[in-house]
């Protein structure tokens, strides 16, 4: 990490998406490598400003990706590195809202990619697409990198390829350096729960108010739940490697865990005696098991994850504990 540290010193750093879980984590990061300046970019509709770390390099900028005006004032500061992290988060969230879906996942990242063409001092531009998207049923498991599909099942899946397209036309085109990460099920410490938001700060939340976590299925299936910090590992990386620009990298744990186990891990830790309870899956659900190919990461990143999952729950309920208040005034449900 040393040297890839060394890569992001006195430069300007821009993220979109920054005050999210892994916006947040990313810029706590990049602090410790001394840039000149990293912005910040977040409309918080589904972060909070307490959720953003404290330091003189920091600039949040509160503002919308799809505003011109906020894009020509933020692309003013000339950032050499931009992590497009901003996205109209998750499936749930698109099936219920597929136009606002379409509007920051589709027309966000192409007016993102335009600044940063037109700033021409963009060295390399990272984007957050989704392996849990991107592959579709007729995808073999594990997922790797060529195997995509447009056999989908909800909006956030077709915009989070659609993300991917246009890094490819900017790439192709204007020779933009681009990269495309595809996380699979991140999860951590700066995560707030919420009703769009992912199964497992839920499960904290409701595990600390004592009530029964909710599995829609029967609890076997499985996820590749990656823990932040190794997606932040795989994000540095990817800001730097040659071999990276004009590539599409999974970052995932390489492991699949069942949704039964995970949810009893999360009681363990908040000692909660409510338990389970079952429920139907939802309609666009269609996946019973995820699991990432992380042999292109590993070749081209030389990413290796680090983090044991069931100490990353251990983690993560710590951050829960030291954060409560705060938590406790954003969840939204």
């Amino acid at each position: 990490m040393k040297d890839i540290a060394n890569e992001y010193e006195g430069e300007t750093i821009l993220i979109t998406g920054g005050a999210g879980c892994v916006g947040s984590n990313l810029t706590r990061r990049l602090v410790q490598c001394n840039p000149e300046k990293i912005i910040i970019l977040d409309d918080l509709s589904s972060s909070y400003k307490w959720n953003i770390p404290k330091d003189d390099c920091i600039q949040f900028i509160e503002g919308d990706i799809c505003d011109d005006q906020v894009l020509k004032w933020t692309f003013k500061e000339k950032p050499s590195y931009v992590f497009h992290l901003a996205a109209h988060f998750a499936n749930q969230n698109s099936v219920d809202k597929p136009e606002k879906d379409l509007k920051v996942n589709g027309l966000g990242i192409l007016k993102v990619l335009e600044y940063a063409h037109l700033s021409d001092n963009v060295k390399r531009f990272v984007y957050s697409s989704s392996g849990c998207g991107v592959y579709g049923l007729d995808s073999t498991m594990p997922f790797k990198e060529d195997d995509i599909s447009i056999s989908l099942h909800t909006p956030y899946q077709v915009t989070k390829l659609l993300g991917e397209l246009y890094t490819y036309y900017f790439h192709n085109l204007y020779d933009l350096p681009i990269v495309n990460a595809r996380f699979f099920n991140v999860f951590g410490p700066g995560e707030v729960p919420g009703k769009y938001r992912n199964v497992i700060p839920n499960f904290m939340y409701w595990a600390m108010n004592n009530q029964a976590l909710p599995i829609t299925g029967n609890g076997s299936e499985t996820r590749d739940w990656t823990y932040v910090d190794d997606i932040i590992n795989g994000l540095l990386a990817m800001g730097i490697k040659e071999d990276a620009i004009g590539e599409s990298i999974n970052l995932g744990s390489g492991r699949d865990h069942q949704v039964i186990d995970m949810a009893n891990k999360v009681n363990e830790v908040c000692g909660n005696d409510a338990g389970i309870e079952y429920k139907e899956r939802r309609d666009w659900d269609a996946k019973n098991k995820l699991l990432s190919s992380i042999d292109k990461a590993k070749k081209i990143l030389g990413y290796k994850p680090q983090h044991d999952f069931y100490e990353g729950i251990e983690n993560t309920h710590q951050w829960f504990v030291d954060n409560w208040e705060n938590i406790q005034k954003s969840a939204e449900f």
